[in-house]
């Protein structure tokens, strides 16, 4: 945990202070995601021991999307809020950084086991959310037609999909030999400082002003109802133990930093979607860990 905090402290100081090469942040982003995060996908994935019950990390993250998507369309209709607030809540707040945040804390939390599980809440879970769903949600809230065949290239072209597809092989195969597993380790190995350290330069709060409701409301729904309710979900099918956890944990980390270029992309409230970010992150950092002690202790 420490080196989380560092890392992410070092990030948002380097941001600040050292005045780095320009892209540096889209630089490290692009090798935690096409290089550290394969590497420790294909390195896990033969390793896990798949069970029954690991649909429920998936569904988590499913219903924490939906979930937020049934809210806040309730809530925006409501209250009057414009369709690029609406959508703009429904993806940074359904949308958790499960990987880029999840990976180092629940592996600081819980080891390789907790990993594991994340790795699969993430990429079976929030991963094709990412691509399809959330695509579908930024095209009708900024008025434009979602595209089929441009999901299913998002999903199909990823690498850290495909390399779950490619460790599932490997595992009923029997694995990897040991020299490959020696060499996958350091590579995925360097995905924890990288990625905390990337978020740290992307930190960013800002546009709060007049909209603290909104992101209460928001960061209320993505840190605590929608844990809870896959925690009731989770209870109420009789699952216990770290498949339990994880699957809540990942429901409750901070709003994913893709979410919010998506919201850029698709010129949505920028503003507001970086805003809850920031927050998100700084809150997640106690809140999981706090979550992780009520729910195992």
């Amino acid at each position: 945990m420490l080196l989380l905090f560092a890392c992410l402290l070092l990030g948002v100081a380097i941001a600040r202070w050292a005045h780095p090469p320009e892209g540096m942040a889209r630089a490290l982003n692009w090798w935690v995601l096409y290089v550290a995060l394969p590497a420790i996908v294909l390195e896990l994935i033969p390793k896990l021991h798949f069970q029954a019950a690991l649909w429920f990390p998936v569904a988590a993250s499913w219903l924490v999307f939906f979930g937020a998507w049934a809210l806040f369309e309730g809530i925006g209709r409501w209250r009057g809020w414009s369709r690029a607030r609406i959508g703009t809540l429904v993806l940074v707040c359904g949308l958790g950084n499960t990987s880029f945040m999840g990976y180092p804390l629940l592996h600081a939390l819980h080891g390789e086991e907790g990993l594991k599980l994340a790795i699969v809440a993430d990429q079976l879970g929030t991963f094709p959310l990412l691509a399809s769903a959330a695509i579908v949600v930024a095209s009708l809230y900024a008025g434009r037609k979602p595209r089929a065949h441009h999901v299913l290239r998002k999903i199909f072209t990823f690498p850290a999909f495909l390399a779950l597809l490619a460790g599932m092989v490997v595992g009923q195969l029997g694995g990897w030999p040991s020299v490959v597993d020696e060499m996958l380790s350091p590579i995925g190995a360097t995905l924890t400082p990288l990625a905390l350290f990337a978020v740290g330069m992307q930190f960013h709060l800002g546009g709060v002003r007049g909209q603290a409701g909104v992101m209460a409301g928001g960061l209320g729904w993505k840190l605590l109802a929608g844990p809870l309710l896959c925690l009731a979900l989770g209870l109420a099918t009789g699952l216990h133990g770290l498949v339990l956890t994880v699957g809540v944990l990942e429901a409750a980390m901070a709003p994913m930093i893709s979410a919010a270029i998506l919201v850029s992309e698709y010129e949505l409230d920028t503003d507001l979607a970086n805003s809850i970010l920031g927050l998100g992150i700084v809150l997640s950092l106690l809140t999981v860990p706090l979550g992780d002690w009520l729910l195992t202790g």
